[in-house]
């Protein structure tokens, strides 16, 4: 047998003969020029159509907002009881009138907060002509004496300060500082609303609750204690188990009452007892 080999040319020998490799010609088709134009003419169109129904559908934007259909008029507000709704439309600035698509409802949400009483405010539109607006209001727990009288609110927050026209038909919060507060915020809020608990506490009870308290006191050490109406007994409440130490308090409450006038302080501090000191002994150690 004899080999076979490529010669530099790209063929095959075999005897006196050469093989050429079989090789591809590519061929170029002609261009399309009428698939080509219709093509670019279908683009056109699209585009074209595209560019008219953005502009049409700008100008009828213009139009509704332009339209008397949609001129506000009437304002609705639910929720506030604090502040009157004469009030509360002023701090909207919303204006009967103007078109509903002119109003930016987050802008207006904000003015309504600023207000103190306003926890928070929510405004809608109610199409075509109508705006409604939400409020939530603070709702008073105690009153905080910081220099200023200041509410305290039920999430353990001082929101406003006291006004001649405001109620003073809460009980008195004592012992906690304004830089203090300032200078740290999250501690001071816990402390808060340990008294806020209490208080709510209190408005659950019968035998003694917060009709019969009229000063809640931080101590130093942080440790909370009550001053009754009746005779201003300081009953000192401490730090934990509140609960369960004004439960002992009523169970002997009744015995107390009539004798608070003579009593200096009531102490819940020491487990399972109560330890009442009566004034009129001190007077007479004294003597």
């Amino acid at each position: 047998m004899r080999d076979l080999k490529a010669n530099s040319s790209g063929s095959f020998r075999t005897g006196k003969h050469r093989v050429k490799a079989n090789r591809k010609k590519k061929q170029q088709k002609p261009l399309n020029l009428r698939k080509i134009l219709h093509r670019s003419l279908r683009i056109a169109v699209v585009g074209f159509t595209g560019a008219l129904v953005v502009v049409g559908l700008g100008l009828l934007l213009q139009l509704l907002v332009a339209s008397d259909l949609f001129r506000i008029d009437q304002v609705s507000i639910f929720g506030g009881s604090q502040l009157r709704q004469e009030h509360i439309l002023a701090l909207s600035d919303i204006q009967t009138g103007i078109s509903t698509f002119a109003i930016d409802l987050e802008l207006i949400g904000r003015k309504i907060e600023k207000n103190s009483w306003v926890r928070s405010a929510r405004v809608e539109r109610i199409f075509p002509r109508q705006v409604n607006i939400v409020i939530e209001e603070r709702v008073p727990a105690a009153i905080i004496n910081l220099g200023y009288l200041y509410y305290l609110d039920q999430s353990g927050e001082v929101f406003k300060v006291l006004g001649r026209d405001d109620s003073f038909d809460f009980p008195v919060v004592t012992g906690f500082e304004r830089n203090e507060l300032l200078a740290n915020p999250q501690s001071g809020r816990d402390q808060l609303q340990k008294v806020v608990a209490l208080i709510d506490d209190l408005k659950q009870r019968t035998r003694f609750n917060l009709a019969q308290v009229s000063e809640i006191h931080q101590e130093k050490n942080g440790g909370l204690s009550i001053f009754t109406r009746t005779g201003g007994v300081k009953v000192k409440m401490g730090e934990g188990g509140l609960p369960e130490k004004l439960d002992r308090l009523e169970r002997i409450y009744a015995r107390l009452k009539p004798r608070l006038e003579m009593l200096e302080y009531i102490d819940l501090n020491v487990d399972k007892r109560i330890i009442v000191r009566i004034e009129q002994q001190i007077k007479t150690a004294a003597s």
